[in-house]
């Protein structure tokens, strides 16, 4: 099976993500995409981030009605801080029969040069790039790469949606519904 792997803290998760990865599907790039759930990205500070196990809750919530997604706490069980070129060794040891690509927007595409082995994780897996706001790729640098065309992005981010729970604004229609109950209900963020 075609797995798309959408790696991120989800801190919190949010429509835009649900849009990308929905879209990888309409458009047949990937049969499956894994929400893969970063306990600690070595590019990010972790002070900000909700509990991994709560991040991972609300990714399980937001997607539980959709069978094409799933949830994965993999790098919960392997060394921290999280290194992807680590995970797919893992995951791919794991699942053999399974093939593996890489979505992310171009804003961390951009940063590729900075993470563990990144030429090999350029050079052995498919990745799939959508574009960020002044982060355009407009061309593939190998076969391997793919544009992902006409996904209808939003500017949305974790980051934002934070400093708006924060501040004690509304992120109504940001965030799916049941995930802005429950961050309401445990007082997330705030």
């Amino acid at each position: 099976m075609n797995i798309g792997l959408y790696f991120g803290s989800f801190n919190p998760i949010h429509i835009g993500h649900l849009i990308i990865a929905n879209h990888a599907i309409n458009e047949n790039i990937v049969q499956k995409v894994w929400f893969v759930v970063s306990p600690q990205n070595p590019l990010k500070a972790s002070g900000s981030l909700l509990n991994e196990y709560q991040r991972l809750f609300l990714v399980s919530l937001a997607i539980e009605d959709n069978v094409n997604f799933k949830s994965s706490d993999v790098e919960f069980r392997l060394p921290r801080p999280s290194y992807t070129i680590d995970t797919l060794t893992y995951l791919k040891e794991k699942y053999p029969e399974d093939c593996f690509s890489i979505i992310m927007g171009s804003d961390s595409f951009s940063n590729i040069p900075k993470w563990k082995n990144y030429e090999k994780i350029i050079g052995q897996n498919k990745i799939l790039i959508y574009n960020r706001p002044g982060f355009v790729v407009e061309k593939p640098e190998s076969q391997d790469m793919i544009i992902l065309k006409d996904v209808p992005l939003l500017e949305i981010s974790a980051t934002k949606i934070r400093q708006l729970l924060k501040s004690g604004k509304s992120v109504k229609y940001l965030v799916p519904d049941k995930i802005l109950e429950e961050i309401e209900k445990a007082r997330f963020y705030k």
